[in-house]
């Protein structure tokens, strides 16, 4: 094993551990008890159901992680990226084909692994606890639809960063770079109107209290908006959220049917008011802005260890391929994104902060997003209290109990200079 193949190696490694680490702390931490905050809504009963969807979640978790782990090692050990490369090459397919090809059967293969891991999910555990909506047929519908947009958005998508590297030299990585960013702009706008309603039905909100409550503040704040939806989530879980979606004029509300069924109007209206404070602030460019330099940070990484022998030979290649240097590469860059997911993170959670003191500062019952973040943590048996060194691997969001702490100071601040 060289220097390449080292590195691969011991961060697959290095990587399970660590998740293994902090995922028995994150148990151990939820031993603490409830929260004075959170006593009011959850009993012993519902705290007990909490700690026990954890507990079967995180088992289920690190037994998918060392399946996944396992099944890439005796793949990677056995040959198999070789052999599956010499067998297509046998067919006498162009560089570009046997590429997609070679992925797609890469992407085929992981997706057989996990598909057994996602039913249980979905069938077992979610029905245990009571939050699985998803029929058979649904299921299935989703998986078609998926493998349907993957085939139909990933082919030409792979095919053209390919031809790229194949044919435009030191440019390739540019022009990869520069294509992919204009289709994944090109999607997050028709995505609201094409893409998602293939899986979820959105009805226009109703007039009536919840709707005039929406439009009030969205206009108080100068935050146009082309249509309030109500998404159709109950069908699939009994889990709540809301989310925008579109750009400029053509900006989405979207609330699950099963949040709209919990919640009062004023804590909804607290909640989109957190939603709309990601727009003022900026946060959804900010984060396009960096996935996009992350991006092209990645091209051109890529395109300094292109068909570079000693990668391939990591791997046990005979031939050197473009997409051989996608795969391999991919692989090689894991330790970089690691870190920078980390990064990520801490500005995401940044980011949360400051749309929960928007949603304060602009809205008069804005502390009724505690209340709902109460309300959504006991209705989706949300962990209490993580473990920090939990909360800095995997949490986009801070602690719950964190963010409600927090709002109560924005309000005071806001009381007391008002």
């Amino acid at each position: 094993m060289n220097l390449f193949g080292a590195v691969v190696f011991f961060t697959l490694l290095l990587t399970f551990f660590v998740k293994l680490v902090s995922e028995l702390l994150n148990l151990k931490a939820s031993e603490a008890g409830v929260p004075d905050e959170f006593i009011e809504l959850f009993d012993e009963e519902a705290y007990r159901k909490s700690r026990d969807y954890l507990s079967v979640s995180t088992r289920f978790s690190l037994f998918a992680a060392a399946v996944d782990l396992s099944f890439l090692l005796l793949f990677w050990f056995a040959g198999g990226f070789n052999l599956l490369d010499q067998f297509l090459r046998g067919y006498g397919y162009s560089p570009i084909v046997c590429g997609v090809l070679y992925i797609g059967a890469l992407l085929l293969m992981q997706t057989v692994i996990d598909l057994p891991f996602s039913l249980y999910k979905t069938f077992v555990i979610e029905a245990k606890f009571g939050f699985n909506k998803t029929t058979p047929a649904v299921f299935v519908a989703d998986l078609l639809k998926t493998i349907l947009l993957s085939l139909l958005l990933g082919i030409p998508l792979l095919a053209a960063v390919l031809w790229f590297f194949e044919t435009a030299g030191s440019m390739a990585w540019l022009l990869a770079w520069g294509g992919i960013t204009m289709v994944s702009l090109l999607l997050q706008y028709i995505a609201p109107t094409w893409i998602m309603p293939l899986f979820n039905k959105f009805v226009p909100l109703e007039e009536g209290d919840l709707k005039s409550a929406i439009m009030q503040y969205a206009a108080k704040v100068e935050f146009p908006l082309s249509g309030i939806f109500v998404l159709d989530g109950s069908k699939r879980s009994a889990k709540a959220n809301a989310f925008f979606t579109g750009f400029g004029k053509r900006k989405r509300i979207a609330l699950f049917d099963t949040l709209i069924e919990a919640h009062p109007v004023h804590e909804l209206v607290a909640v989109l008011a957190h939603e709309i404070g990601h727009f003022k602030k900026k946060h959804i460019i900010v984060n396009l802005v960096l996935s996009f330099c992350n991006l092209g940070a990645l091209f051109f990484l890529l395109s300094l260890v292109m068909n570079n022998r000693s990668l391939f030979d990591a791997f046990f290649m005979k031939d050197l391929s473009v997409y051989g240097s996608l795969i391999f590469f991919s692989l090689l860059y894991t330790p970089v994104e690691w870190i920078l997911s980390l990064l990520l993170q801490l500005l995401s959670r940044k980011h949360e902060y400051e749309a929960d003191a928007y949603a304060v500062s602009t809205f008069e019952r804005g502390t009724a997003l505690a209340d709902a973040l109460k309300k959504l943590s006991r209705n989706n048996l949300s962990n209490l209290t993580p473990h920090p060194f939990y909360v800095f691997l995997n949490y986009s969001h801070p602690p719950v109990l964190q963010r409600i702490m927090r709002i109560r100071e924005y309000a005071a601040d806001r009381d007391a200079n008002s």
